[in-house]
């Protein structure tokens, strides 16, 4: 198979590890930044350029697209779509994921645990909204945020007030959600490939710190999920339609509760962590796929 992995980055830890197992799986792998795709839309034959050159023979796609290129990094999966080329992680599932608003609506349709939360488009009504979701301390996210960028903790309710005013002004959009104080500044990832949990690490965030993003100086230990929590990430993962999630959780005592689905969830915290090689495990899920859709395909044409 000749995959292409849609990297921005070719020295990011992800993107050589996957190049490294799609080789070593016998399979011919290049690095396409989607930022330099040009698409060609027409009738009956959708193509792809990039640097100046079509590209051609492309068995399958795997999208690293980063939060701020969401528009144009799903454009050039859904064109590769429109090419019938095989992507590991379709187009809608990363545009649902990334829209953190709608995909905590779907998440809460589908009956699962999440931190209460409020989201208004009116700033005179912040003292109603911090009630509604229990009070201070509170946390305050930007939608567009990533990384554990734009999240801040709102000890007091005054604190809270003036923040979320702050972001009005600069015409920011926010979510205000409950502190879940159990959780201690830790969360549980779960790295899901094709409807299984392949590894999983609790992630705890560095003394002062309430968020536990690696790239916020938290540390990752391998973890072995409870039921409900391996229940509740599958089932987060296929209600936003990702075959290849990282779905983040807090321990409560009312049970896991969802933060986020990430549709391009880092390998190295997980694979350092566990000591599992989940890119593997994302070739070997392309690979069963595309047999699957050939056998299908002759089974129609005979």
């Amino acid at each position: 198979m000749r995959i292409a992995i849609l990297s921005r980055n070719p020295s990011l830890y992800s993107t050589k590890r996957l190049l490294e197992a799609a080789k070593k799986r016998g399979h011919e792998a290049i690095i396409v930044d989607h930022l330099r795709c040009d698409l060609v839309i027409e009738q009956g034959d959708p193509s792809i350029f990039y640097k100046g050159e079509k590209l051609t023979n492309i068995d399958a796609i795997i999208p690293r697209i980063g939060a701020s290129v969401t528009f144009y990094g799903t454009a050039v999966v859904r064109q590769f779509e429109m090419m019938h080329v095989f992507s590991a992680v379709e187009s809608q599932a990363i545009v649902r994921s990334r829209d953190k608003l709608r995909s905590l609506q779907i998440l809460s349709r589908e009956g699962l645990g999440m931190p209460k939360t409020g989201f208004t488009n009116y700033s005179k009504e912040e003292k109603n909204l911090i009630e509604q979701v229990g009070g201070a301390p509170l946390v305050i996210k930007l939608l567009e945020g990533t990384q554990g960028l734009g999240v801040v903790l709102a000890e007091t309710k005054k604190a809270a007030q003036s923040v979320i005013e702050a972001f009005h002004g600069l015409k920011a959009r926010i979510i205000v959600q409950e502190f879940v104080k159990e959780s201690k500044g830790a969360d549980i990832r779960a790295f899901i490939v094709n409807g299984e949990v392949v590894g999983a690490m609790k992630r705890q965030g560095k003394e002062g710190e309430f968020r536990s993003n690696l790239h916020r100086g938290g540390t990752a230990t391998v973890i072995k999920l409870s039921r409900a929590e391996k229940a509740a990430a599958l089932k987060a993962a296929r209600s936003l339609g990702l075959a290849i999630a990282g779905v983040d959780m807090l321990q409560s005592s009312r049970g896991p509760l969802i933060l986020e689905v990430n549709s391009s969830p880092g390998l190295e915290g997980i694979e350092k962590a566990t000591g599992i090689d989940i890119a593997s495990k994302i070739i070997s899920f392309i690979e069963s796929t595309i047999t699957k859709k050939a056998v299908n395909k002759d089974k129609v044409k005979v």
